[in-house]
């Protein structure tokens, strides 16, 4: 299951995520980070059944966490299957089929977006 990770470094530099590995035992993956010396969002990926333990301890620490259903959302009304999105996704969630019609992997999205500034019809949104 993936968790988006909202956090604010206002009274310390605590490393969360070592923290609630730490504290649970449960791996995380690390998908996507963006953090600067105030703030921080990072994208990470947990087991199903561990998903309610690590949300409510990184809550528990500060964290605003959402767990995320669906990654890209791709809309095929409008998607005319230029294949734009595939060459610059860095995780290969897009490809085409035998008959070059666009198939998406949503569970590999890590949402960094490129293939929404790609798509020449906006036929993709993230679920944020």
């Amino acid at each position: 299951m993936k968790l988006l990770v909202n956090f604010s470094r206002g009274k310390g530099r605590k490393p969360i995520i070592a923290q609630v590995v730490r504290d649970t035992g449960v791996l995380i993956n690390v998908e996507r980070a963006l953090i600067d010396s105030s703030e921080g969002e990072a994208l990470i990926e947990v087991p199903d059944e561990q998903c309610k333990l690590v949300r409510d301890s990184m809550a528990n620490l500060g964290a605003n966490v959402r767990i995320l259903e669906h990654g890209i959302h791709h809309d095929e009304s409008e998607c005319i299957d230029c294949g734009a999105c595939i060459s610059v996704c860095p995780r290969e969630v897009f490809t085409f089929d035998e008959e070059w019609k666009l198939n998406v992997e949503e569970e590999k999205c890590i949402l960094c977006g490129k293939c929404i500034d790609a798509c020449p019809h906006r036929a993709l949104s993230l679920p944020l």
